[in-house]
């Protein structure tokens, strides 16, 4: 999924009147989507010379964290018989947003790079058990039990099979007449 680079402006509308502008003339929640898009441009070329580069722009590919798509709306919401004020419901919006995403961020930022690490010594560790023993020791014991399946072989045509075979042989001949009386 790739992004458009064209400079579209971002607005959260806060309904205050006395909104206050920066030194150059913009509003401070309002930002160019154009310099982000240049910025992630140039983190990319360097992210393509790698074999091992991480998914920046799709980073859940198989949807396993679809359940965790929550919006405001989906945690908040208020029938209309009950209602607080409209200030009340857009600041609690923003305040609601602002603080799920900051902190994500911060506690991604402290956990992401330790649990990384673990993931990826425990993943190597049983990958190692996998390949240098358990693949070895089932192959053994398939080697050394091929025996059984012959001999299971053996009685399933020897006894089994021919009992069976006998059994239905004998039922053959049965039939089941339904009348009503």
């Amino acid at each position: 999924m790739m992004r458009s680079t064209a400079g579209v402006e971002t607005e959260i509308d806060l309904g205050d009147e006395g909104d206050s502008e920066d030194s150059e003339g913009q509003q401070p929640w309002k930002t160019q989507l154009a310099t982000v898009m240049e910025e992630e441009e140039e983190e990319d070329v360097v992210s393509t010379q790698s074999d091992t580069r991480p998914l920046l722009n799709e980073r859940d590919p198989r949807q396993i964290n679809e359940c965790l798509k929550v919006s405001f709306e989906d945690v908040i919401a208020e029938p209309e018989s009950v209602r607080s004020g409209d200030r009340v419901w857009i600041w609690s919006h923003a305040l609601f947003e602002v603080s799920r995403v900051w902190f994500y961020r911060i506690i991604t930022a402290l956990l992401a790079v330790p649990v990384s690490i673990i993931a990826g010594i425990l993943f190597a560790v049983l990958s190692c058990l996998h390949i240098w023993l358990f693949s070895p020791c089932v192959k053994v014991i398939l080697i050394n039990t091929g025996w059984l399946d012959t001999l299971w072989s053996s009685v399933l045509d020897i006894i089994i099979l021919p009992f069976f075979q006998s059994v239905a042989k004998c039922c053959r001949g049965i039939s089941v007449q339904l009348t009503r009386q």
